[in-house]
This record gives C-alpha cells, structure tokens and sequence, in this order.
C-alpha cells in the first residue's frame, strides 16, 4: 500500500492531509473543551447582578463598551489580565461588544469602587471630565426588575444545569426568600458603599434601584 501511495503524489498528499488533520483535531480539540470550561473559583451571577446585567443591556451600554480584552501588550498595560473563555462560562448572551467609544469594562471591577459608579452614572463629567457619556439618572429612581432576573436563575439551572444549588427553585416562596435572604442584603451592601442616602433608603423600603444593581454587576467584572 505504502509503495502504491508513493507513486501516486496526489493520494500521498491526501493521505498526509487526512494523518495531520486528525492528529491536530486529537490534540487541539480537548483544549478548546478545557479553555471553555468555567475558570477555578468563577460562580454564577447573583440574581442582583443578573438584574444588572439587564440594565446594563436595556440601556445599551454594549453600544460603546466591550467586554473583550485581547492579548496585546497595549490592552493588557491598560485593563489587566486578557480575557479568558472560560470567564465567560455563565455569560448568556455574551457581552464582547465592537466599538470602544468608551474604555472596556471586563476588568472594571478591579478599579473602580461602588461610590466611583455612582457619581459616574450620574453625573459622567464629575469623574471623568472629558467624558461624554450621558447622565443616566433614570436608574436612581427605576426599579430593577428582579423577579426576570430570579426568572432566569432559575432557567438556566434547569436548561444549562448552572450551579445555583437549591435555594434557586420555581415558585413564589422560593423567589421571596431569596429576596429576603440574598438579593436585598446584597443590594444594600452596595447602596451603603456609594455613599447615597437616597439609595440606601430606596434599598430599606424593599425597592434596588437600577444603578444599584448595574453595580452589582459591574464590581463583577473582574
């Protein structure tokens, strides 16, 4: 067979192909399955900041930010570590983006500080005075919606088996105990590190205010 192949180029040169080909799948395709996997100590989002993910999306802050940081000297000397795959494990959708009108955000929550956000996302030039983000006050008065986000808890434990454990369940009960248990002592957490009566008040009175929870999710950027 061997000689046979010798003397036909073409069928050699195939042959070769299809060895090479097979062999690189053998050795590349588990790595991907690895590299995919959740990285050690990575969780799933809270439902707080789940709530904020969807503020972060309703407000199309994708529009101007990434979440994607390449492996180049000049991105890693400005936001850190490059972005791993399997960082991204419990990231449904994923939130790359395209455009940097504003700086990448995947690390954010390495440098910036609850009060820092809070300041910024109301008031952009007060930080940053060559910003020109808008002002999205609207977020200090509307409500995160939670029970959506507990809503999607709950179906990705069930449809991508997302390790909540069991105190993420269907049902009102379970919701409310959340509520009680995680979700509000979290976001009051927060609204007390932003240094704003005003939120911590809203947070006491059972009611996360949007930016609450947007920073929520951005201290989990990190």
């Amino acid at each position: 067979m061997f000689h046979w192949l010798e003397k036909n180029p073409f069928f050699f040169a195939v042959g070769v192909f299809v060895v090479i080909a097979y062999a690189g799948l053998i050795e590349i395709l588990p790595n991907f399955a690895e590299a995919a996997r959740p990285v050690k100590g990575l969780k799933p989002y809270t439902v707080l900041q789940l709530a904020g993910k969807e503020v972060y999306k309703k407000d199309n802050c994708i529009a101007c930010h990434s979440q994607l940081i390449r492996p180049f000297k000049s991105e890693t000397d400005r936001y850190g570590q490059y972005s791993l795959s399997g960082e991204y494990a419990y990231d449904r959708p994923f939130l790359w983006g395209s455009k940097r009108t504003g700086p990448d955000l995947h690390r954010i929550g390495n440098y910036r500080t609850a009060d820092w956000h809070a300041n910024h996302m109301w008031n952009p030039k007060s930080v940053v005075p060559d910003s020109i983000m808008p002002a999205y006050k609207h977020q200090y008065t509307n409500a995160a919606d939670l029970e959506t986000a507990y809503a999607e808890a709950v179906t990705v434990k069930k449809v991508f088996g997302t390790p909540y454990g069991d105190d993420i369940a269907p049902g009102k009960a379970a919701y409310e105990k959340e509520l009680k248990t995680k979700i509000l002592p979290e976001a009051l957490k927060i609204a007390k590190a932003t240094k704003r009566e005003d939120l911590v008040k809203a947070v006491e009175s059972g009611k996360v205010p949007e930016v609450v929870a947007l920073i929520a999710y951005l201290n989990r950027l990190k």
